[in-house]
């Protein structure tokens, strides 16, 4: 899981910085970051993606290290979520011992992101290697729930 805040600068030359305020740059970024996530993927994210791909999931699609696009203080910016079903407007974050020290600003995050009218479901690493089965009742119980 990553934050990205299109406010910070990055350097174009030694002399110039340049503000992510334009769309075009700042879905080039997130894309690019969104695929230097997915190759340093953890075990944890491999595996779970391995059981959602290609509609395993109740017939529904699952993107992983996706972005999510928000504008709330005037300045666009986004998050890059784990994993992301469209249809369902489900997120599913897989913690490791990294976000033991950034609780704070995930629940920012979180806040952000249900402002946005975004369903959050959160598992620890252990839940996904040692219990797949429940974790995917869950994340199927979460797809019903909605339905209804």
């Amino acid at each position: 899981m990553a934050f990205m805040n299109a406010s910070i600068q990055v350097k174009t030359s030694t002399k110039n910085l340049v503000s992510l305020n334009s769309k075009k740059e700042l879905t080039e970024l997130a894309k690019n970051l969104c695929r230097d996530l997915r190759k340093q993927s953890t075990e944890a994210e491999n595996f779970f993606w391995e059981v959602v791909r290609r509609k395993q999931i109740s017939g529904k699609k699952f993107y992983r290290q996706y972005p999510i696009y928000y504008d709330i203080t005037g300045k666009e910016s986004f998050y890059i979520v784990d994993f992301y079903c469209r249809q369902e407007k489900l997120i599913i974050e897989l913690d490791g011992q990294y976000h033991q020290y950034s609780l704070k600003k995930d629940k920012e995050r979180t806040e952000i992101l249900k402002f946005l009218g975004l369903r959050i479901l959160r598992f620890n690493n252990d839940e996904i290697i040692n219990n797949i089965n429940e974790v995917l009742a869950i994340v199927k119980e979460n797809i019903l729930i909605k339905q209804l």
